[in-house]
């Protein structure tokens, strides 16, 4: 399985989109369950890691600060 590189404040495109019509998400928290903000909306939503990276399609950047 693919490893993927990713970490806190990630811009991430899923496979599948948000109902609000987007499908850019924030990386807000990472463990075990991986939380994901809305781009678009603002929700929140919480996954396991494991359908977290077999749903992910694309990293699109990262916030530098």
């Amino acid at each position: 399985m693919e490893n993927k590189e990713y970490q806190l404040g990630d811009k991430v495109i899923m496979k599948k989109g948000h109902p609000c019509g987007a499908n850019q998400w924030e990386i807000v928290r990472l463990g075990v369950d991986i939380k994901i903000k809305c781009c678009n909306c603002g929700r929140v939503v919480m996954i396991p890691r494991i359908e977290f990276n077999r749903k992910l399609k694309k990293i699109e950047s990262s916030e530098e600060v």
